[in-house]
C-alpha cells in the first residue's frame, strides 16, 4: 500500500520479520522495538552490508533463519562467527536477495542507495509489508516499483520520519482535496553558514547532525539537504502528488515531521521528538500502534517552533532534485547515482562539501535524455551516471590536489 494498495494485514499473532540493513542506524532501531516486543515479533532473516561482527552479534541474539552479508568477502567471518549455530549464512547480493524472498510478513528496507532497489523488490514481488526506509527506490526507479507494489498486492508502509507523517494524516478517500503537501526540513548542521564557509567544512562536520542520529552518507545528505530533494521525489511517487503541490519547509527544531493542506484550509502535522523508533513503531505494528521508547514531546517547555523558506543558492541540491523530478525518465537516477558517488568521494576526504552538488549538476548536464521502461535500464543508467560522475569527481579531487600543492 501507500492508500489504497493493501495487502497481507499483519493481523497474525506474531508477526514475522526481516531486516535488510540490519547493522545500519534504522536496523538498530528496529531490532531495539522486536527485543523490547519479542512475544510480537519473530524474526526470519537479517542482511547487512559488511559488517559481519555486528551482524553475527545481531543473530545471536534474535535467532533468525538466515544471514547474508552482501559483500561477498564477508562470507568466510560471517560463517566462522555462526558456525555453533544453526543460522543458514549467505553472502553477495544473491544473498542478500535470497533473505528478502524468505516468507516474512514484514521487511524493514532499509538498505542504503540504489543497493537496495533489488532485494527490496524481491521482497514486493512476493507480496510483503514493506517499511520502506530507502529513498533509493522510489528515486531511482519509481514508476516501477510503485507499479510493482500494485501488481504484487505488497504494502508499502514509508519509515522516512516526513513520509511517515504525511502518511498518518493523509487522506487517500479525499485525495483530490489535498492542495499541498508541506515537507519538513531541519536544515541540517550547516543551515546558516554561507557558501564560503561550507567550502572549508569537513566529512566529521558535515556528519554532525543536529538533532538525528544517522548514517554517514545520509548525514551528508541533510547536510548538502540532497536528502530533501530525494525526499522530494519520494513523495511525489508515494503520495501520487504533482510537484509544484510539494513545498519543503525549513524547521529547525525537528519536532514538526510533515504537513498536509486540504482544500478547506485545515493543514494537518505529525508531532514528535526526532527519534527513528517513532515512525518504525507505527510501521512495525501497524495497523495497529504499539508501545515505543522515544522521548514524550514537551511543547511547553520547547516555547516555541520557527519556520523558513529554504535558501536554493546556498543548498543547490533542491533545485536540482526539483528539475530532475520535473524532467522525469533516467534523471531521478542520474541524480541518485552522481550524488552517492559524490557523497563517497567527500567522505574520503577527496572533495570538498561544495563540490558534491557540483558533481550531480555536470553529470546530470553530461548525460543524454533517456526513458526508462526496465528494471535494466534502471541498473544501466546508474553503471553509467556512476561512471561520469566518478570521472568527474577525480578530475575535481586533481585539482583540489594541485591547488593545495601551490
Amino acid at each position: 500500500m501507500v492508500g489504497p494498495v493493501v495487502g497481507k494485514s499483519g493481523n497474525s499473532v506474531q508477526k514475522t520479520v526481516t531486516i535488510l540493513g540490519a547493522t545500519g542506524s534504522v536496523g538498530d532501531s528496529t531490532i531495539d522495538l522486536i527485543l523490547r516486543n519479542p512475544e510480537a515479533y519473530r524474526v526470519v532473516a537479517l542482511t547487512a552490508h559488511k559488517n559481519c561482527a555486528k551482524l553475527a552479534a545481531q543473530a545471536r541474539a534474535l535467532k533468525p533463519q538466515m544471514v547474508a552479508c552482501a559483500d561477498p568477502n564477508g562470507y568466510a567471518e560471517l560463517k566462522e562467527a555462526l558456525r555453533d549455530t544453526n543460522i543458514h549464512v549467505a553472502a553477495g547480493p544473491e544473498g542478500v536477495c535470497e533473505a528478502a524472498n524468505l516468507d516474512a510478513d514484514w521487511v524493514m528496507a532499509a538498505i542504503v542507495g540504489a543497493a537496495g532497489l533489488q532485494p527490496t523488490l524481491t521482497a514486493v514481488r512476493r507480496g510483503a509489508q514493506i517499511a520502506l526506509a530507502n529513498k533509493e527506490c522510489l528515486v531511482c526507479a519509481g514508476d516501477l516499483f510503485m507499479a510493482a507494489v500494485r501488481d504484487n498486492g505488497a504494502t508499502l508502509l514509508p519509515v522516512d520520519s516526513e513520509h511517515n507523517a504525511i502518511f498518518q494524516v493523509f487522506d487517500f478517500d479525499l485525495r483530490d482535496k489535498v492542495t499541498r503537501i508541506l515537507l519538513t526540513a531541519s536544515g541540517g548542521p550547516f543551515r546558516t553558514k554561507t557558501r564560503a564557509e561550507m567550502a572549508s567544512m569537513s566529512p566529521a562536520q558535515a556528519v554532525a547532525h543536529p538533532n538525528w542520529s544517522m548514517g554517514a552518507k545520509i548525514s551528508v545528505d541533510s547536510a548538502t539537504m540532497m536528502n530533501k530533494g530525494l525526499e522530494l521525489i519520494e513523495a511525489h511517487h508515494l503520495f501520487a502528488t504533482a510537484e509544484d503541490r510539494i513545498e519543503i519547509l525549513v524547521h529547525p527544531q525537528s519536532v514538526i515531521h510533515s504537513m498536509v493542506e486540504y482544500a478547506d484550509g485545515s493543514v494537518l502535522a505529525q508531532l514528535g521528538t526526532p527519534d527513528m523508533r517513532t515512525p518504525i513503531a507505527f510501521a512495525l505494528a501497524w495497523p495497529k500502534r504499539m508501545e515505543a521508547p522515544a522521548a514524550r514531546l514537551d511543547l511547553a517547555a520547547l516555547k516555541s517552533l520557527t519556520f523558513e523558506a529554504p535558501d536554493l543558492e546556498r543548498f543547490p541540491a533542491l533545485r536540482l532534485a526539483r528539475e530532475a523530478l520535473k524532467a522525469g525518465g533516467a534523471a531521478p537516477t542520474i541524480l541518485n547515482a552522481a550524488n552517492e558517488i559524490a557523497v563517497a568521494s567527500f567522505l574520503a576526504d577527496e572533495l570538498g562539501f561544495l563540490d558534491i552538488a557540483d558533481v550531480v549538476e555536470e553529470t546530470l548536464s553530461a548525460m543524454p535524455p533517456q526513458s526508462i521502461a526496465t528494471l535494466e535500464d534502471v541498473m544501466g543508467v546508474d553503471t553509467e551516471a556512476r561512471r561520469v560522475a566518478a570521472l568527474g569527481a577525480r578530475q575535481r579531487a586533481a585539482k583540489r590536489i594541485g591547488a593545495a600543492a601551490e
